[in-house]
């Protein structure tokens, strides 16, 4: 009877497009299939047996996967959502902290470099700056929040402190925290989903000597 009989699924390509694999790890091209099942005899279709569950299939390794794999982003626009992160973060802690501090500028061209952009300058820094212009304060914590909101979940914990304590050096590197840099920090906690007590300790521990 199984031979004669079964349940056997059509499946059509409704869309397409980049997505990060899990199997193969890496950025993929995939293809959405819907599916309609349908109750065969002898090979043949004879009822149909409703709609099956939506998958995506990796074009390379013909994976499937539940569409929930299209909500993780691809690894080219992780690194533009960190870039993006990287650079808002720095340039607020500038506004926040008097942006003609030369020591910040240069700790900011140093903190964006060593967080895996190597072709920033201080030249880069200040066309971003000129092209954001003059920027209030809840203006530039909304602006930090939107940069982050977006990155935060694809962190893990070291990630999101360390990205925190990239704009503690920046705040740090013309003296001790003002109010203003401080309160742009714990905006910045907040939007990492860092717990205020673990943003006070890293701030407190970014000040010590070292």
């Amino acid at each position: 009877m199984a031979r004669l009989a079964g349940v056997r699924t059509a499946w059509r390509v409704v869309d397409d497009g980049d997505f990060f694999c899990a199997a193969c790890g890496g950025d993929r091209c995939y293809q959405r299939l819907d599916g309609r099942r349908r109750f065969t005899l002898l090979g043949l279709p004879v009822l149909t047996r409703g709609a099956a569950e939506p998958v995506v299939e990796c074009v390379s390794c013909r994976g499937r996967f539940p569409l929930s794999a299209l909500d993780e982003p691809t690894t080219t626009r992780l690194s533009a959502l960190l870039c993006d992160g990287v650079h808002t973060v720095a340039l607020a802690l500038l506004a926040a902290g008097g942006d003609d501090a030369a020591a910040a500028r240069r700790t900011a061209v140093a903190s964006v470099r060593a967080a895996g952009f190597g072709d920033c300058t201080e030249e880069r820094l200040l066309t971003l700056q000129a092209a954001m212009g003059v920027r209030s304060l809840p203006l530039l914590d909304r602006e930090v929040r939107e940069a982050l909101t977006a990155l935060t979940p694809h962190l893990a914990a070291p990630g999101r402190e360390s990205l925190l304590l990239h704009g503690a050096r920046i705040a740090l590197a013309d003296g001790p925290y003002g109010a203003a840099e401080r309160e742009m920090l714990t905006a910045v906690g907040e939007a990492l989903r860092i717990p205020p007590a673990d943003t006070r300790r890293l701030l407190a521990a970014a000040a010590l000597p070292h």
